[in-house]
């Protein structure tokens, strides 16, 4: 068995990496077929990234065999990162070179990093506001933990001393299919329009650096001739996932109804009214991510014929030194 050794990520790296990626079959939420500017722009060029944060796995002949790749979440005011928590976004290792305890000492030496860079706790799996990294590659619409498709997850990290803290359903809808039809959205329908607003609401520094570098749409519910904004929903492109799942796909973000019109059918409707004007743009297919804790979210797309597909999980695990 070859001798494995372990450094930091360096600037020869790249294509290496996206082999890797593509040889560890993540599965149905890994994007693939992409080229190495692809992965190098969602990862490497953001002004946070830091090179001792991925670390890598090589044989004897310096071929890849594994990486973890680990980063931090914002600040309260998203205008920069927090050190305080960090977040494990990757774990891959080769199928031959599993269950030789690579991936163990590939997160054992991000846990180092992380709690020398100030954390005292890591959650393993990323998730909105802890998504430095992967956004538009793994999980589709958006980061949510590790997915269930991923069979290996759950095992690797409990054995690792990770509890599940937290699940996200993933849902799609099919856009050929027929609208849900009821008398209270044909009266909404004659009171209200769709408009499209290219602007994102309310962008802050973290949401540009993830979502900023993606095709993005605002799509906002309002009254007629000007009337008041019952509801938006943003919109975004999923181009590099075109190869794995031979459909045109968009997710859709940041669901948000006024609070004095919630629970009169604008949440509904707004979602409604986007997968028919998404058909009309040739979309195959809408997916959205909802945490399962949000009841009231799950019912909304459910009942405009969303379904579930997979599910993400975030694991968490307090670090040694701080439990002390």
């Amino acid at each position: 068995m070859a001798l494995i050794s372990y450094r930091t990520f360096s600037n020869a790296d790249p294509p290496r990496l996206v082999d890797l990626w593509h040889a560890c079959q993540l599965g149905r939420g890994a994007a693939t077929g992409f080229s190495t500017d692809a992965f190098e722009f969602f990862n490497f060029s953001q002004r946070y990234f830091d090179r001792r944060g991925l670390i890598v796995a090589t044989n004897g002949s310096q071929d890849l065999v594994g990486m973890a790749h680990a980063g931090f979440g914002p600040n309260a005011e998203k205008n920069a990162t927090d050190h305080g928590k960090g977040v494990i976004c990757a774990t891959l290792v080769r199928p031959e070179y599993r269950r030789q305890g690579v991936g163990r000492e590939l997160v054992g030496r991000a846990e180092t990093y992380l709690r020398q860079s100030g954390a005292t706790a890591v959650l393993a799996g990323p998730a909105a506001p802890y998504d430095p990294f992967y956004v538009g590659i793994y999980g589709g619409s958006r980061p949510t933990g590790f997915l269930e498709s991923d069979a290996d997850a759950s095992p690797f990290f409990g054995a690792l001393g990770y509890e599940a803290v937290e699940r996200y359903a993933v849902l799609q809808r099919p856009l050929t299919g027929k609208d849900p039809v009821n008398f209270r959205l044909a009266t909404l329908r004659r009171k209200t329009e769709l408009v499209v607003d290219v602007r994102p609401r309310k962008p802050n520094w973290w949401w540009v650096t993830r979502y900023g570098r993606m095709e993005t749409l605002r799509f906002v519910l309002r009254g007629k001739s000007g009337g008041p904004t019952y509801a938006a929903v943003t919109v975004v492109g999923l181009d590099l996932y075109l190869p794995r799942w031979r459909e045109r796909v968009i997710g859709m973000l940041d669901v948000e109804v006024v609070r004095e019109h919630r629970r009169k059918g604008y949440g509904q409707m707004l979602i409604a009214e986007v997968c028919r004007r998404l058909r009309e743009e040739l979309i195959n297919l809408a997916e959205v991510h909802v945490s399962e804790a949000n009841a009231a979210g799950l019912r909304l797309f459910q009942s405009v014929g969303f379904k579930p597909v997979d599910a993400g999980v975030v694991y968490r695990k307090v670090l040694a030194d701080a439990a002390g």
